[in-house]
Parts: C-alpha cells; sequence; structure tokens
C-alpha cells in the first residue's frame, strides 16, 4: 500500500470524477488502505442514493480492492484525541489516523481535511491535479 483513502476519494473515485478517477485507478494495483469507519460512509451514501443493492455491491468490490482496515483501541483514541482538536467530521478523523499510522499520504478533495493545518500526515488534493 502507497496511499490512504478517505470517504471524499472513494465517492469520487465512484462518480467517475475527473481526475481522482484516474489517480486511484492507477493505485488500484497497491491495495490503497481505507478505515471501516469510511467505507461505512461510503456505504450509507450509496444506499441512500442508489438503494441497498448497489451499496452491497459496492462494499463487496472495495473489500476486494482495497485493504479496508477495522480500527483498534488505540486507532480510535488516537482519532478521539484528531476530533477534540480539529474542526473536521469524524469519519475523518479516522482516515487522517490511518494515514499517520501508516505513515501513508491520505488522498482527498474534502474541503474540511484541506484547509485544516498541522494534520499529523500528509494529504494530496484530489481536486486540484
Amino acid at each position: 500500500m502507497t496511499v490512504c483513502l478517505d470517504s471524499w476519494a472513494v465517492l469520487a473515485w465512484l462518480d467517475g470524477e475527473s481526475p481522482t478517477l484516474e489517480r486511484i485507478e492507477g493505485l488500484l494495483a497497491d491495495r490503497p488502505v481505507i478505515s471501516w469507519v469510511n467505507v461505512v460512509d461510503v456505504y450509507h451514501r450509496v444506499e441512500r442514493d442508489h438503494g441497498r443493492r448497489s451499496a452491497d455491491d459496492v462494499l463487496s468490490e472495495l473489500r476486494i480492492i482495497l485493504d479496508v482496515e477495522l480500527p483498534g483501541t488505540a486507532r480510535m483514541i488516537q482519532t478521539a484525541r484528531l476530533k477534540a482538536r480539529l474542526p473536521i467530521a469524524l469519519a475523518d478523523c479516522f482516515a487522517v489516523a490511518t494515514a499517520a499510522a501508516h505513515r501513508l499520504p491520505l488522498l482527498s478533495g474534502d474541503p474540511e481535511i484541506l484547509k485544516t493545518p498541522d494534520l499529523p500526515c500528509a494529504v494530496e488534493d484530489l481536486g486540484s491535479r
């Protein structure tokens, strides 16, 4: 694995948005890591917009092509500490904590993440490529 993905990145990829589509497609062979919390976020959005069957299909695909990581106690505490000091969503904090734990860049286009200074991981802006 060479990068970490957040929910924003996966949803943009699923929607076929350029340049996110091309960037992520080029990384799939390396199995990017993603937190289960972010996968749950993707699942609920897909179910809300396209139905449960589509959400189940997306979940099955993501589990094959991504390294979906279930956070343990230490990661959850690290995430809570991030949430206590950062003005970003809890799912975003899980993405940041996962990237930081693996010392990987986080791929995102989420404005909340992109405008937050002093994150414990590098962030690649998928919206400006």
